[in-house]
């Protein structure tokens, strides 16, 4: 009887720590992508600033009236 209960709680231990480790991989991934998002929103809002600024530089140095006429039609 001893080793059936052994053999039992030796079973549930092993369910229990699987399904603990795909609840801690997925909160690890849910991590991962947090982290990812917010880099990339931190790049954006910093390069988005700089490039608007060259942009700006650049349409600034345009002679006035210079604006891309539309494409001929065939």
């Amino acid at each position: 009887m001893n080793a059936l209960t052994s053999a039992l709680c030796s079973g549930i231990l092993r369910i229990t720590s699987k399904r603990s480790e795909r609840g801690a991989t997925a909160v690890e991934y849910g991590l991962l992508v947090a982290l990812i998002a917010a880099v990339i929103i931190g790049v954006v809002v910093t390069l988005g600033t700089d490039i608007k600024t060259a942009f700006t530089g650049v349409e600034s140095q345009l002679p006035a009236g210079a604006a891309p006429s539309a494409a001929p039609t065939p």
